[in-house]
């Protein structure tokens, strides 16, 4: 499926998860066959928060093997998610990734707050580097969501990368193109 497809089919998902209870994504016991016997076909890449609130498969209604999901505190892009994209473009034919930040972010609020040490430092710095001065958390997770998209397009120029940012209040997502 090309970029074009797979980004209205994702905005379709979120649209449907808005008026929905539930997520009507197909993880029956058929498709867990399908996809062991013959093998996974993502249409998209999601890189997107650890936050237990933001779980794409349910904000995009999305069921087993429709989307190869990276999930890492603050969305950082670092050379585990970078490899991890190129597998799923190289391998996987996809073309589109979208990196998902959110409201509410607790890795975006420590590095508002400064806090850098032990291991979670690692990722604070890189979104104190992305976010500069900014001291408000919505435009601090907005700044941190394009920049972490930045890098995935400059590591991969010819995949189709967008920035977007889920409402963890409305389940809204807001497209950062």
């Amino acid at each position: 499926m090309n970029a074009e497809k797979a980004l209205v089919r994702l905005k379709e998902g979120s649209r449907r998860y808005i008026s929905l209870s539930f997520n009507p994504g197909n993880i029956s016991r058929e498709i867990r066959t399908e996809t062991a016997e013959h093998g996974q076909h993502p249409y998209a890449v999601i890189v997107a928060c650890s936050d237990s609130r933001e779980i794409p498969e349910d904000i995009f209604t999305c069921g087993i093997g429709e989307i190869f999901t990276i999930r890492v505190a603050g969305n950082v892009i670092a050379d585990n998610q970078l490899g991890s994209i190129e597998y799923a473009v190289e391998h996987l034919g996809i073309e589109l990734v979208v990196v998902l930040g959110h409201t509410g972010c607790g890795a975006v609020g420590a590095s508002l707050k400064g806090e850098t040490g032990g291991h979670v430092g690692s990722i604070t710095r890189d979104i104190i580097q992305a976010i500069g001065n900014e001291k408000k958390a919505l435009e601090a997770s907005i700044l941190n969501t394009v920049y972490q998209a930045h890098k995935v397009k400059e590591a991969f120029p010819d995949v189709t990368t967008v920035p977007a940012l889920y409402d963890i209040h409305s389940g809204e997502i807001i497209w950062l193109e």
